[in-house]
């Protein structure tokens, strides 16, 4: 069955453990993406990855404080992740255009249904929408609580079907909270209870959520063409 799936892929999945862009793992799952728009499937990426491309671009000979930190080398490398994104899927003839976002976007109102409609014509051209927070303005009480937050908020603004969350820490089973710990992962702001809190929400509007482990080859066309078999955690509400 065709479906609209929304893949969030989280920084621990993009990056080596020395924090630097993992360019290899990012095209082979910009190659299963290409496989699943063959399918029929309509697909939105929410990817992270800005900040660890832009800390390999500029030497600071100073101290930064956080905010500024992550301001430089998300400018810096927003501009990398999304030129590297542009040719990969370049490769199969993709086009795909950029969305960065704003946890005020998601109130009702204009810029709500703007944004929507910008995605929905993106679908309806065979774009591909890109998204990531705009990590630029948004800091302390402006940001998301990390992109599994923000991934959940783009499936159910576009009605989706499936959501997967890719993630370094994927544990097979249904129910979730025997796997949840309150540490979060090295190179992103979550964790698996910000999973868990998003399947939840997202149940109860009928989407399917799935976490899997980003860093297993072939992971999306496992769970497409074998999901009994994959492992992988299927959020269930008991």
């Amino acid at each position: 069955m065709k479906q609209r799936i929304v893949i969030k892929v989280g920084s621990n999945v993009l990056t080596h453990d020395n924090r630097k862009l993992n360019v290899t793992r990012m095209s082979a799952l910009v190659d299963q993406i290409a496989w699943l728009r063959d399918q029929g499937n309509e697909v939105i990426l929410v990817t992270s990855g800005a900040v660890a491309c832009g800390r390999g671009e500029l030497k600071v000979g100073h101290t930064l404080d956080s905010v500024e930190q992550r301001q430089l080398f998300s400018a810096l490398g927003q501009v990398k992740l999304i030129g590297l994104y542009y040719d990969l899927f370049r490769e199969y003839g993709i086009s795909i255009g950029q969305v960065l976002t704003m946890k005020e976007n998601f109130e009702p109102g204009e810029q709500y249904e703007n944004q929507r409609a910008c995605m929905a014509v993106m679908l309806e051209n065979g774009v591909l929408p890109v998204v990531n927070e705009n990590d630029t303005v948004c800091v302390t009480e402006l940001m998301f609580t990390d992109n599994d937050e923000l991934s959940g908020l783009i499936a159910r603004m576009m009605q989706a079907d499936t959501l997967i969350l890719l993630s370094s820490q994927a544990a097979p089973g249904t129910d979730l909270s025997q796997y949840i710990q309150a540490t979060k992962s090295t190179a992103g702001r979550g964790g698996m209870q910000s999973k868990y809190a998003t399947a939840q929400r997202l149940q109860q509007d009928g989407i399917r959520v799935v976490i899997a482990n980003g860093m297993r080859e072939n992971i999306l066309v496992d769970l497409m063409e074998r999901p009994a078999t994959t492992p992988h955690t299927e959020f269930k509400l008991h």
